[in-house]
């Protein structure tokens, strides 16, 4: 019989663990109970909202992330991360690399070194200017929420996008988090990977999934038809997606 996988997830910008409630659902019905799933919270989100992270660096986020991994008795780990978690695997896998087996990127960013993730998203339109990822509505005429909405909410009903707003942004990483530009990849060709490439995501638009999915050397990229926010709309596909790369 085959060890139990263990999963660990990790959010993307303004959300915490709680994003991935429906995936993890998923995953324990599909595997029987058999797979072990952890959610982290990153510092200033989900369970760890309120604390003053102002003093936090990057590697300090790290080894927060990696120590709460420990805490849990988690080895040999899948490692899922979703949207902005694409600049903390890299770290957490440079820090402990005997911790984990495989990556899983779900529709991540992934900047060039020097650019950081405020740089990278610019303030364009989808297609605008070669060398940012732009918005899918105008940013100079239109407020969060409705950028929220465009961003995240495509593939959900009104209802379902209402709700999930709702929850949206009482989450917070470090500021460090947004003037970061030292990404080290050379030691992701170590490790296995797949990218989880979202269809109708209007966040990280598929060309620019490609491009990121590239610098953070995987080896397979798999496709979903759906949105950004692709843990909460099609959990199940998302979770069948996981397993069956869990064991490639």
């Amino acid at each position: 019989m085959s060890e139990p996988v263990n999963f660990v997830f990790l959010h993307g910008g303004g959300q915490g663990g709680w994003v991935w409630d429906e995936t993890i659902a998923a995953i324990g019905a599909q595997s029987g109970g058999a797979a072990r799933c952890l959610a982290l919270d990153g510092p200033g989100c989900g369970a760890k909202r309120g604390r003053d992270t102002s003093a936090m660096t990057s590697e300090d986020i790290t080894r927060e992330l990696v120590a709460d991994i420990e805490a849990a008795g988690m080895k040999d780990v899948v490692l899922v991360g979703h949207s902005q978690a694409g600049m903390h695997l890299p770290p957490m896998v440079e820090l402990k690399p005997g911790l984990f087996r495989k990556l899983i990127y779900v529709t991540c960013s992934a900047p060039l070194p020097g650019v950081t993730t405020i740089e990278q998203m610019g303030n364009s339109r989808h297609g605008e200017e070669e060398h940012e990822v732009g918005w899918p509505v105008d940013p100079e005429t239109t407020g969060m929420e409705e950028r929220f909405r465009a961003m995240f909410c495509n593939d959900m009903s009104d209802a379902e996008a209402d709700a999930f707003l709702a929850k949206l942004g009482k989450d917070m990483w470090p500021m460090c988090c947004y003037s970061e530009s030292d990404w080290r990849r050379d030691h992701l060709a170590d490790i296995p990977s797949t990218f989880v490439l979202c269809m109708k995501d209007q966040s990280l638009p598929p060309l620019w999934q490609a491009r990121f999915a590239e610098r953070l050397q995987v080896g397979r990229i798999t496709y979903i038809d759906a949105g950004h926010q692709v843990m909460n709309t099609r959990p199940h596909t998302l979770a069948e997606v996981l397993l069956a790369e869990s064991a490639a």
